[in-house]
């Protein structure tokens, strides 16, 4: 059965259409959100089953899983991540939520949610409505990679419409929430006494410094 494409109010996502997204995910299905950069596809972090077949859906080996978490708020990442340093955690305050995905050294539920042994995790607060409405409603984050073109030109594709045309035969909801942006999230390294840039996008680390 073809996905679902569900326009929602970037600003303020309409209560009831957040309801209907958050039950699929909690019968494992696989959505395309959109975030302050670019177009995401996730899952409940807390399915097992989800997981696995996102990893089908984007050919990434589990053991091989390099993910993003989409957390709500920064008590949300402390689920998920060992005791943060106060100097990372001020940035992190800053900076957040933000065009970034901070690395942080993973706490001991991961490796179980996982079922794979990951010592790091990319953590994200995406400054759009949407994906954090749907992670408070859902309670869990959502497990997340970016939609990428196969246009070597076109790095990310911004329109719904034809991110839903790629993916309408693999998920089950496709959000409309607008055109998305093509730049990534800037990827920080805070896992080593010194901050490292792993990818420069969107985010600009240095004014929080």
């Amino acid at each position: 059965m073809a996905a679902e494409l569900l326009k929602i109010h970037p600003q303020n996502p309409e209560a009831r259409k957040i309801n209907h997204v958050v039950e699929v995910l909690k019968e494992g299905g696989i959505i395309v959100y959109p975030t302050d950069t670019i177009y995401g596809i996730g899952c409940d972090l807390m399915n097992r089953k989800s997981i696995e077949r996102l990893c089908h859906i984007m050919n990434i080996k589990p053991q091989k899983l390099d993910l993003s978490f989409i957390c709500n708020d920064l008590s949300h990442i402390s689920e998920f991540a060992r005791r943060i340093d106060t100097p990372v955690f001020k940035i992190l305050k800053k900076a957040l939520p933000g065009p970034f995905t901070f690395i942080l050294e993973s706490s001991s539920r991961v490796p179980k949610i996982l079922d794979v042994n990951k010592k790091t995790v990319g953590i994200r607060i995406p400054d759009h409505n949407i994906p954090r409405t749907i992670v408070a409603q859902l309670q869990n984050p959502l497990i997340t990679t970016s939609i990428k073109d196969d246009d070597h030109i076109k790095a990310y594709t911004t329109d719904p419409e034809e991110i839903y045309e790629d993916f309408k035969n693999a998920v089950d909801i496709v959000i409309d929430g607008g055109i998305g942006g093509n730049v990534p999230s800037t990827v920080v390294d805070c896992t080593t006494d010194e901050l490292t840039i792993i990818r420069q996008g969107l985010g600009d680390i240095e004014q929080y410094l």
